[in-house]
């Protein structure tokens, strides 16, 4: 994948040069909160988690979960991307920022991108993402991004009550 710009980030591929940062996101409390511990805490965990979950979606999908990054500067700021789940009928995004970052419009501007690249480049024409039930930011940032409330979703291997939210893109 070509790096997606916009006007403030640039969205790209992680690498392992990146496991500090994977780090510093997974185990922010609200990452554990919301999306839960994925047991990275170390720089060989980090190095394991994106050659296995992210290179490895990469690879078999052509997209993942992708590292965002200040045009300006080069600081890695989040995740966002698109995954195909199997346990769902369509892709979904998702997103997630430092707590230093967030309220500050990257997570829309990354999204926004992320799904014109999904439609465009990718052929998608149907979006969903889900949140758990009570993450208010997360469900404001799906309903600016044109997805409406549609179900209540229980996911194979997991008792969280999440809440499913979709959008056409053609």
């Amino acid at each position: 994948m070509n790096p997606i710009e916009t006007e403030r980030l640039v969205v790209t591929e992680f690498s392992v040069e990146n496991a500090a940062f994977v780090i510093e996101l997974v185990n922010d409390p609200a990452w554990i909160e919301f999306i839960g511990d994925r047991g990275v805490s170390t720089l060989d965990d980090a190095r394991e988690y994106i050659l296995h979950k992210l290179q490895k979606s990469y690879q078999e999908f052509g997209f993942g979960m992708w590292l965002v990054q200040r045009k300006a500067d080069g600081t890695p700021i989040g995740m966002c991307g698109l995954l195909k789940r199997e346990y769902l009928d369509d892709h979904d995004i998702g997103f997630s920022f430092l707590p230093a970052f967030r309220g500050q419009g990257y997570a829309f501007e990354s999204a926004s991108a992320v799904i014109e690249y999904g439609k465009e480049a990718l052929g998608i024409k149907r979006l969903v993402g889900f949140v758990l039930a009570g993450n208010q930011k997360s469900v404001s940032l799906l309903k600016k991004l044109g997805m409406q409330y549609e179900r209540n979703l229980k996911i194979p291997d997991d008792d969280d009550d999440l809440e499913l939210y979709g959008k056409e893109l053609s």
